[in-house]
């Protein structure tokens, strides 16, 4: 053999014993084995729930917590409905004895607060007045010097009572009068008197003169011993309405008595004789009586030159 072929053959003879070498001795990082066939399916299934409980996840917590918290000591929220309020009468001046606390039926203990608007005559006086239910006299304040003003002034006074029962209907009735001495105007509210207990104040009546007169006009004149009047009237109650024509001395000169079918707001047209020897300047009065306690609940008056 020559040395050339000897040389090629030990050559393809180690190429040979290292490749047999390397498939026979372990690898340091080796392949990881494959699985088998059959575990495939399990593999992919697991694989795909995997994925979807982290998708289920991720969308969970971008989900913003619209769930109302809950407190230790929830409460109930409420709005309030709207409160019933007088409205004025169409027509009717604004009442020149106006009470504004407590309203009609109101509960109260002693001492009541009164609150009103006044508008005083020219003897800028005013006298509050609290009966019990039967009529007697239980309070009565007098006030001097209140100022007088078209639009009415506001006025507070505290009336104290005493009552034997646990509970009576009460009036508190306030006048005015003028510098001869004449009731010029009254009002009047009910309330509930209590011996004991936490005052229950409703809300005020109406603000209007309930009455009105559309003639004679104010500070008008009449002749021939006939005044004619006309105007119309929201009734407290099926009392008769009065009218009376008083001269300067407290006379009364002239009087009629209307009756009254019911409590609608009702016009009136009637006739009032009267007879004087000169020019008096007279006051013409419209009133009504309680139907509850005795006593008069309103008056409404203005003053008319008479003439023979």
């Amino acid at each position: 053999m020559n040395l050339n072929l000897m040389k090629r053959y030990h050559l393809l003879l180690a190429s040979f014993l290292g490749l047999v070498a390397g498939c026979a001795s372990p690898s340091t990082n080796p392949i990881p084995t494959p699985y088998p066939p059959e575990y495939l399916p399990t593999v992919i299934a697991l694989t795909a729930d995997s994925a979807s409980i982290s998708s289920t996840e991720t969308a969970v917590v971008s989900i913003p917590n619209i769930l109302p918290s809950i407190t230790a000591n929830p409460k109930i929220t409420t709005t309030p409905l709207a409160t019933a309020s007088a409205t004025t009468i169409p027509g009717h001046a604004v009442a020149a004895v106006q009470i504004t606390s407590p309203g009609p039926m109101s509960k109260v203990v002693s001492p009541i607060t009164l609150k009103m608007n006044i508008i005083t005559g020219e003897s800028k006086s005013v006298q509050i007045d609290l009966y019990g239910e039967d009529g007697r006299l239980l309070s009565r304040n007098f006030k001097k010097g209140v100022p007088t003003s078209r639009e009415g002034v506001p006025q507070t006074i505290k009336i104290p009572f005493e009552i034997r029962a646990a509970a009576e209907l009460g009036r508190i009735t306030i006048s005015t009068f003028d510098d001869a001495g004449r009731t010029q105007s009254l009002n009047s509210v009910r309330v509930l008197l209590l011996s004991s207990g936490l005052n229950e104040i409703t809300t005020p009546g109406n603000p209007s003169e309930p009455f009105r007169v559309i003639s004679p006009l104010l500070k008008g004149s009449a002749t021939g011993g006939v005044l004619s009047v006309k105007g119309d009237m929201w009734p407290f109650n099926l009392q008769s309405v009065i009218l009376e024509l008083i001269d300067p001395e407290g006379k009364v000169i002239g009087l009629r008595v209307l009756a009254v079918e019911n409590i609608d707001p009702q016009l009136f047209d009637t006739t009032i004789p009267y007879k004087i020897s000169e020019p008096t300047l007279a006051r013409l009065t419209i009133r009504q009586d309680d139907d509850r306690i005795p006593g008069l609940f309103y008056l409404y008056s203005q003053e008319i030159l008479l003439n023979p």
